[in-house]
């Protein structure tokens, strides 16, 4: 967690979204590897990389009925923001980012690869 410089950190217990917005965690950046032995890079934010991405869901604003903490959620490329390092009293740091209820494409009440069980296709 630490091996990134988080440029902003949130010392609280919980935090909750405005409106209908979600908070994600532990989201997934690294590569996947197809069937095929094609290798889907990690994120490079220009071309390498580029693929939705499963988030499972922190948090969820007060308006928001549809997703619930726990899923896992498919999220449109690029739909996230910056991850916020989130530390709490307990000593738990969890990197969390906000997405856009609109560009959530898909739930899972498990993790799911993008590309098939293992990474694969």
């Amino acid at each position: 967690m630490r091996n990134i410089d988080y440029k902003h950190i949130v010392q609280a217990e919980d935090i909750r979204p405005i409106r209908d917005h979600v908070l994600v965690c532990n989201m997934d950046f690294q590569a996947e590897t197809t069937k095929g032995g094609i290798i889907l890079t990690n994120d490079d934010g220009r071309g390498a990389g580029i693929r939705p991405r499963w988030g499972r869901v922190y948090s969820v604003g007060r308006l928001q009925k549809e997703i619930k903490v726990g899923e896992w959620v498919l999220v449109e490329h690029g739909r996230w923001t910056r991850g916020v390092l989130l530390q709490k009293p307990n000593g738990e740091e969890l990197v969390i980012r906000r997405v856009d209820f609109k560009d959530i494409m898909a739930t899972s009440d498990e993790p799911t690869s993008t590309y098939g069980s293992n990474g694969s296709i």
